[in-house]
């Protein structure tokens, strides 16, 4: 069993997925900073100094040390324009592996040699018929 697992995780593509869930976490963390720290400021002082990370809609207020119920939606709406961030960001380098694979696939590849022989014996054969 531990040969079989060993095997697994030693294949080229678990090792290029485990990379690319570790970028894929730091670029997470250099999005929501992105979102929180430099998107979000502008655009609430924008719309009048508002702050959507405090945003929120208290539906049970705090009662005898108990935490207050919140929804808290200025924060959902950060993780909204973080996702939106990401997406882009993915459809762009998808596009880019699709611009490379589909210059690849365009060009022809030659034909076998056995083919080139048979095509040029079919030509002299016409050739002395005629």
């Amino acid at each position: 069993m531990f040969k079989e697992f060993k095997k697994f995780a030693l294949k080229g593509n678990m090792l290029d997925m485990a990379v690319g869930i570790i970028i894929g976490g730091a670029f997470g963390t250099i999005v929501k900073s992105l979102v929180d720290d430099v998107l979000m400021p502008p655009l609430g002082l924008l719309l009048g100094g508002v702050d959507f990370g405090d945003k929120k809609l208290v539906l049970k207020e705090a009662v005898d040390g108990a935490n207050a119920v919140t929804l808290n939606y200025g924060s959902f709406i950060n993780a909204v324009i973080a996702f939106l961030i990401v997406a882009f960001a993915l459809f762009m380098v998808i596009k880019a592996m699709n611009k490379l694979q589909a210059k690849e696939e365009a060009a022809p590849a030659a034909p076998p040699k056995s083919e080139v022989l048979l095509e040029e014996i079919r030509d002299l054969l016409k050739k002395q018929n005629a």
